[in-house]
C-alpha cells in the first residue's frame, strides 16, 4: 500500500531552525521521496517503511532537541506532486 503523508515539526524551543533542518535532512536520507516545503514536508513511499521512519525519527528528535509538536497529515494512495 502507497503512502502520502504532509509533516510539520514545531520544535518548543527558541532556536526551531536547526532542528527542523536537521529533521529534513534524516528524512531524505531514508530512501523515501521527500519534498521540504515553507510549512511542511511531503513523504512519499510504502506503508509500512513510511510510517517506520516517521516512528523513527520523530523518537530521534525527541532524544536530541527535547520537545516538539508534529503534525501528520496521512492519506493512503500517490498524491507526489507531478
Amino acid at each position: 500500500m502507497y503512502l502520502s503523508v504532509q509533516l510539520s515539526c514545531y520544535p518548543l524551543k527558541e532556536e526551531y531552525k536547526q532542528p527542523i533542518k536537521d529533521l529534513i535532512a534524516r528524512l531524505e536520507q531514508t530512501g523515501l521521496e521527500v519534498y521540504p516545503g515553507r510549512m511542511s514536508t511531503e513523504i512519499f513511499g510504502d506503508y509500512d517503511e513510511v510510517m517506520g521512519v516517521l516512528s523513527d525519527t520523530m523518537k530521534w528528535s525527541f532524544e536530541t532537541y527535547g520537545k516538539s509538536v508534529f503534525v501528520a497529515k496521512i492519506m493512503e494512495g500517490d498524491r507526489r506532486p507531478r
